[in-house]
């Protein structure tokens, strides 16, 4: 099955206290970005379409090694809205799109392998990558079926109620979808929600709510799927890419 990658690359980074792009902040000397874009070859996609924004020429330039296309999300408005963007570069591709964030360096190659194989096993239209975390404090939750791989809902915690807070299960914002079913629901969602933005987990309900089967697959590493929003997360992410080398 052909597979493509969307990479989301459009923050400001504004809690990193700088103006630098978020995925241009360095881990161990090099940017973050280079790390989610070194990752996205070695699952061979078709193509990659990076989601540009903030000081999207910094982005652009400090990537031109890479194969990639780009997409400008202006302005931005949400996951949901970064990921429309990359549409028109997608018009004529038929397949899986595996979504990334360049603010999520440390996760695995082996892991989103699996993550797709599952997909494909489960003949799933949409899949999350989900981890259980100790203090899942600010994430989304991921509310399943009980006792199996199907997905009822993802929350935002902001929209959390009291019992869906206490999941521990918890969304990565690394997600594969069949193309055709993603670029359609993209159309359906809306910014009826706490942060009046377009949430790219809309999508999922969507799909519930038409009967596909969505599903999520859970790695045992919790460590690879942090994202980095601070100077204190960035300084973790070094200390676990210097652990992972030794």
């Amino acid at each position: 099955m052909a597979l493509a990658i969307i990479v989301m690359a459009a923050g400001k980074g504004t809690r990193m206290q700088s103006d630098l792009p978020k995925v241009l902040h360095q881990a161990n000397q090099r940017p973050l970005i280079e790390y989610v874009l070194d990752t996205s070859l070695a699952l061979d996609p078709q193509k990659i379409v990076l989601i540009i924004g903030h000081q999207a020429e910094l982005v652009k330039a400090a990537t031109a090694g890479y194969k990639v296309s780009t997409a400008l999300q202006e302005p931005q408005l949400g996951t949901g809205h970064a990921i429309m963007q990359a549409e028109a570069e997608l018009r004529d591709f038929h397949g899986e799109v595996l979504i990334l964030s360049g603010d999520a360096p440390l996760v695995n190659p082996r892991t989103l392998k699996k993550l797709i194989a599952f997909h494909h096993t489960k003949n799933a239209v949409a899949t999350v990558l989900t981890a259980d975390m100790e203090d899942p404090t600010g994430y989304g939750r991921v509310i399943r079926e009980p006792d199996s791989d199907s997905v009822l809902k993802i929350v935002e915690q902001k929209d959390a109620t009291e019992t869906e807070r206490a999941v521990r299960e918890i969304n990565s914002g690394i997600y594969v979808f069949n193309a055709a079913v993603l670029f359609d629901a993209l159309q359906e969602i809306t910014t009826n929600n706490a942060q009046n933005e377009y949430y790219l987990t809309d999508v999922f309900s969507i799909c519930f709510q038409s009967g596909r089967h969505v599903c999520a697959f859970k790695t045992d590493n919790p460590n690879e799927i942090i994202g980095i929003n601070t100077l204190e997360q960035l300084k973790e992410a070094e200390r676990l890419m210097l652990e992972d080398v030794h």
